[in-house]
């Protein structure tokens, strides 16, 4: 395992320095043990039986001259059927067998009187062994993660398991805390070749593995402190519908009929935009006949042949970079083009030039809002091109999905959705100017297909699925909710924001 400094204060306790270092690895690698630790002057080696019990066996060596003789093997002496003293050349080697002494307070009595003989330094080199090898089921954890409906788990040295259950984290009740080992063991076990020497060399990966029977994960492994740490995000086997989701059925078939354009699903981290898209795809994948196109890394929900044909690549194992499959992709004949993410500029231009080309193509984004979305895209690129990537968006961005997790009254998780439907002037005026208050405005107009989601929210309260505390805590505006739920809120006029960023091209 890997070899740490510490630095221990002026102790005059071994037992206490040994117990700040295995406090110290049970955090970094799991629980130790063996502890070696040692400077140049002096060298401490403690071992145990097993985790729950305390160390009972310690070997120092060190020079003669740190030694204060006469004291130490008075010590000796007092404690010989525990303790033994060899002298070798300029060398101490001094033995404490501890276990057969049941007395906790015995055992700490004769270190003490033993360390006071010593100089004991303040920092030290340190370095663990003996953790826990046995080998962890991936098939436990995958059927733990279904009985708890947990959406991840995360494995880390010290801890056990931790669950992510309705966007808490709970530990493990019943598994033990893992060691940095165990831990490595699952990550090579599970990993693809490639994968596993990706970690090795750059400390870091993400794959899929699938768990026949019960689902797929995508795993994200990476080192921590010189450890390793290990996260699984659940995916089923059966991409849910609609229905399950919880989403409006109607207005999502209507988007998965679109012919051409660009549809964004945006969200925070965890809120649900990778099963949404999967649904949305599924959905095609079933009522049309089409050549669907995934671009993912790694690929998550696993699609399957049913009235379309789909082609699913990985970036790393498939094709090297984002902007490389899109170019590449316009030559496979595709009608859909799912981009796992827009991350940068060149993947961002090729998506858009993919949707104004005649395809349909759906991507995901980190957003907080729909409105934001269009500001969001354009400033991944340079002053000089904001202008035409504007003119691009208002000509090819067909809707902007935004959501939210919202716990549900009963326990779960209930998606809040706001839309932006590019369907009225107001919004794409506000595209082209970049005016997020402007698209907002158009997206509360009576004329346009899109909603926020105070009036989202709103409706989910009325109907009972989720309390009056989330409801608000998860709006954008807390005060439109409220007028909304107190029946005084009007839609905002347009005019109100006329004059206001205005862009170049709208002068005289």
């Amino acid at each position: 395992m890997a070899e740490f400094v510490l630095g221990t204060g002026q102790q005059k306790s071994i037992q206490k320095i040994v117990r700040m270092v295995e406090q110290q690895l049970r955090r970094i690698e799991g629980v130790p043990n063996r502890i070696h630790i040692w400077t140049d002057d002096i060298e401490i080696l403690a071992a145990r039986h097993a985790e729950a019990d305390a160390f009972t066996s310690y070997r120092i060596i060190l020079p003669s001259q740190n030694v204060e003789h006469t004291t130490l093997k008075k010590s000796i002496q007092t404690h010989q059927k525990t303790c033994a003293l060899q002298e070798e050349g300029q060398t101490v080697t001094l033995t404490c067998s501890l276990a057969e002494l049941t007395d906790s307070d015995a055992r700490a009595a004769i270190l003490e009187e033993i360390s006071q003989s010593l100089t004991l330094p303040e920092v030290w080199r340190v370095k663990g062994s003996e953790y826990r090898t046995d080998r962890i089921s991936i098939e436990l954890l995958f059927q733990a993660m279904v009985q708890y409906r947990a959406s991840d788990i995360h494995l880390s040295p010290g801890v056990p398991p931790v669950f992510r259950i309705d966007n808490e984290t709970r530990r493990s009740e019943i598994l033990a805390p893992l060691s940095a080992v165990q831990i490595s063991q699952i990550i090579e076990e599970i990993a693809p070749h490639e994968f596993w020497e990706e970690f090795q060399q750059y400390k870091q990966t993400s794959f899929n593995f699938h768990q026949i029977g019960i689902g797929y994960a995508r795993v994200s492994a990476f080192i921590k402190s010189g450890a390793p740490h290990c996260t699984l995000r659940f995916l089923p086997e059966n991409i849910p519908s609609f229905d399950d989701l919880n989403v409006p059925p109607e207005t999502m078939q209507q988007l998965a009929n679109l012919h051409r354009g660009l549809l964004l699903v945006t969200g925070m981290t965890g809120s649900g935009k990778t099963t949404t898209v999967a649904a949305l795809l599924d959905w095609i994948n079933s009522h049309k006949s089409m050549h669907i196109l995934t671009i993912e890394n790694p690929i998550e929900y696993v699609h399957v042949n049913k009235k379309s044909v789909l082609s699913q690549r990985s970036l790393g194992s498939d094709v090297d970079s984002f902007n490389e499959a899109i170019t590449g992709a316009l030559r496979h004949d595709p009608d859909v083009i799912l981009i796992g993410e827009m991350r940068d500029p060149d993947t961002i231009r090729a998506a858009i030039n993919a949707a104004a080309t005649g395809h349909l193509v759906v991507s995901t984004l980190h957003a907080n809002t729909a409105s934001e979305v269009v500001n969001r895209i354009v400033s991944f690129f340079d002053p000089i091109e904001r202008d035409l990537v504007r003119l691009q968006l208002r000509d090819c961005l067909k809707c902007v999905i935004c959501q939210r997790l919202v716990p549900r009254i009963g326990g779960g998780r209930l998606p809040a959705l706001e839309m932006m439907f590019n369907d009225m002037k107001a919004i794409s005026d506000g595209i082209i100017i970049g005016n997020s208050d402007l698209i907002r405005m158009g997206m509360q107009q009576t004329v346009s297909h899109s909603f926020v989601f105070e009036r989202y929210l709103y409706n989910l309260y009325k109907q009972k699925k989720i309390d009056l505390e989330h409801a608000r805590d998860y709006c954008t505006d807390q005060s439109m909710f409220d007028q909304l739920q107190m029946g005084t809120y009007s839609i905002p006029r347009l005019d109100s924001i006329k004059g206001q960023g205005e862009h170049a091209m709208f002068k005289a």
